[in-house]
């Protein structure tokens, strides 16, 4: 147990593959705090875009990628070498990302209801998909074998999106004001809390069917292994 110093306003921390590193969205420093999981010793500061938000460390290719929300773009590192090696601009707000571990990026744009898939490995923008009946998207889970993306949106609904090519299959209801969302591997079971206390758990065969709901804690998000 410690504690890490010296921030300006947190929004997010992802971890390497190795063990070692953990890297924190600083929004209020519009920097990115490298501290080693060991000790929790700030090991490096690096200058980000304005406002770095989510937060995500890409296994394929090592590198750390911050989403600046007032800025519009995303700060991508090298771990190896902390350094920025790229700043790819958005057609929006950024918030949630997650990636599929073999050098796809997923982000929402909230402001304009999309999805943008992002290669790794050039470190580009290779598509913007519109989310249809799903407004103002912030919580995003996916499931990398059924090729499922999970957006939580305002208007008590989540999306569930084919992740290869964008489409909106359904907008199953959940509670209001979701903030974050969960995917587990294990159950087949999608997690969005809620502010209203409520968390809907949703299987997924091919198509979504509620499970069930159960209480959430205020400002509960998941940890995306469930």
């Amino acid at each position: 147990m410690g504690t890490i110093t010296g921030l300006h306003g947190t929004h997010g921390v992802a971890f390497d593959t190795a063990g070692k590193f953990g890297y924190i969205s600083d929004g209020g420093g519009n920097a990115v705090v490298i501290f080693d999981r060991a000790t929790l010793a700030t090991v490096a500061t690096i200058a980000a875009g304005t406002n770095p938000d989510a937060i995500i460390f890409e296994p394929a290719t090592q590198t750390v990628w911050a989403f600046n929300g007032r800025s519009k773009d995303v700060t991508v590192i090298d771990a190896a070498s902390q350094k920025v090696v790229a700043t790819i601009p958005l057609p929006g707000k950024p918030e949630f990302a997650v990636v599929d571990g073999k050098g796809t990026v997923f982000n929402n744009i909230e402001d304009k209801n999309e999805i943008v898939r992002l290669d790794a490995k050039p470190k580009q923008l290779t598509a913007t998909w519109p989310l249809t009946d799903c407004e103002s998207p912030s919580g995003l889970a996916l499931d990398v074998a059924g090729s499922r993306l999970f957006p939580v949106c305002d208007g008590k609904k989540m999306g569930v999106v084919d992740s290869n090519t964008g489409k909106v299959l359904a907008t199953p209801a959940i509670g209001e004001g979701p903030d974050a969302a969960g995917w587990s591997a294990k159950h087949k079971l999608a997690s969005p809390p809620a502010e209203e206390r409520e968390s809907s758990l949703w299987s997924m065969p091919a198509l979504p069917a509620i499970h069930h709901r159960e209480p959430a804690h205020s400002g509960q998000r998941p940890h995306h292994g469930l």
